[in-house]
């Protein structure tokens, strides 16, 4: 396919999805199935037209005057790939299936588009109800910190420590381009693609057949680091899902100890028992009947909360989930959290680290959950933001404070929203 189809195609899917409620990647995964001439290479470029779209939905639109799935598509083109309306039309000529060119009155909007004008959620790429969520983390820095959400994200890996060093790894994925992470001592990063490329597929590596690293975002990796800091022998990962932080723990824990993986729903456990085989996790058992986690009461060292959330900080990567946000979906959310803090407490012994996180950016789900916890147990005080950076020797300055807590940003530290609380119990 040439430029112009590519274009047309991520037009008419973009428009697909907001007309309904479903996933931007099911209605990718339909578009595909039903055009099977498209390639691979296709897919690929289309799928990150759609996505720029959706990651620059208001200023994009903006550019071109317009709020239309069209407006939307070609103006994240203009500014993804700092082009023209001329050589737009250049790459255009001659292809019958490319969009209509652009119209008079688009090409007069982005003559006089001027970014600094917008209002700040438009230029931030947010939607309105989500502003007083933002500016409630970063204060005045909220639009720039938001505006980083809308770039396009690296692929962060994490070296399996109980099976290689990361000097290894990086030998291994030297012609993917992967360098070491800056803030994460385990870290590798492939940098974000460019144009029209993709990521490699690396689950056919045989490193990673190996079990030699996991993918892995850098804040996720942050996050298990600060909440292992304190040397916890006995651990409940008591939200694992799929078991990536119940993974880092293990590797951090170089296979001492023990760790508990616990999920209220027992699905998403499944794919953690291959995982463990290939990572060579010897120390962590499943917890998944109410029977195996009564035994834990009390008895932990470190119980992690890794808190379903709104997901606000994994925007680069999930654009479609901010303008799928809504604020009732938010309150659900701070229910949970508040039920889910509640319960793992009593997991915690007495002198024990209670580790609340999350990947939103949204003070609701973060200081607002962790402050209104501590008024009702009041054995539960934060662990100071300095001693967590100075055990794990993460750069103070790449990372936000938060009312004793910590937070990371795609803007501060380049890596995905994240929120870490770490609360001991009295001893």
């Amino acid at each position: 396919m040439r430029l112009g189809g590519r274009l047309q195609a991520a037009i008419d899917i973009l428009a697909e999805f907001e007309r309904g409620e479903r996933p931007v990647a099911d209605v990718l995964g339909d578009w595909g199935a039903a055009h099977r001439f498209a390639g691979s290479g296709d897919r690929a470029a289309i799928g990150n037209l759609v996505h720029d779209a959706l990651r620059r939905r208001r200023s994009a639109a903006a550019m071109l005057g317009a709020d239309t799935a069209r407006a939307a598509v070609l103006g994240a083109f203009l500014i993804e790939h700092h082009m023209t309306p001329e050589a737009l039309d250049a790459a255009l000529d001659g292809d019958r299936c490319a969009p209509q060119p652009l119209r008079a009155g688009e090409r007069q909007a982005v003559a006089g588009f001027v970014p600094e004008n917008l209002p700040d959620a438009v230029r931030a790429d947010v939607p309105d109800w989500c502003v007083p969520q933002l500016a409630g983390s970063f204060g005045e820095a909220w639009p720039r910190e938001a505006a980083a959400l809308a770039s396009r994200p690296p692929l962060d890996l994490r070296v399996n420590r109980l099976k290689a060093g990361r000097d290894e790894v990086l030998a291994a994925l030297a012609g993917h381009g992967a360098r070491a992470a800056e803030l994460s001592p385990d870290g590798v990063r492939i940098a974000p693609v460019e144009g029209h490329g993709r990521h490699p597929n690396l689950a056919a590596d045989p490193a990673f057949r190996d079990g030699l690293f996991e993918v892995q975002d850098e804040g996720s990796q942050l996050a298990a680091l600060f909440a292992a800091c304190g040397n916890p022998a006995q651990i409940l990962d008591y939200c694992a899902g799929a078991g990536g932080k119940t993974l880092a723990l293990s590797a951090l824990l170089g296979n001492r100890g023990q760790i508990f993986a616990h999920d209220a729903d027992r699905r998403r456990l499944r794919p953690i028992r291959e995982r463990l085989l290939r990572a060579g996790c010897r120390n962590v058992q499943l917890a998944d009947s109410a029977a195996a986690l009564g035994q834990l009461a009390g008895r932990m060292d470190l119980v992690l909360v890794d808190a379903p959330c709104t997901g606000s900080g994994t925007w680069r990567r999930r654009p479609d989930s901010k303008w799928r946000l809504t604020p009732e979906q938010l309150a659900l959310r701070m229910a949970e959290q508040d039920a889910i803090l509640a319960a793992s407490a009593s997991f915690v012994r007495p002198g024990g680290w209670l580790a609340y996180v999350t990947c939103s950016l949204f003070a609701a789900e973060n200081e607002e959950r962790i402050d209104a916890f501590r008024a009702g147990n009041g054995e539960f005080s934060a662990v100071a933001p300095d001693q967590l950076l100075a055990r794990t020797g993460i750069p103070a300055e790449r990372v936000h404070r938060r009312r004793g807590a910590l937070a990371l940003s795609p803007l501060g530290s380049g890596t995905d929203g994240f929120f870490i609380a770490v609360l001991a119990r009295a001893a």
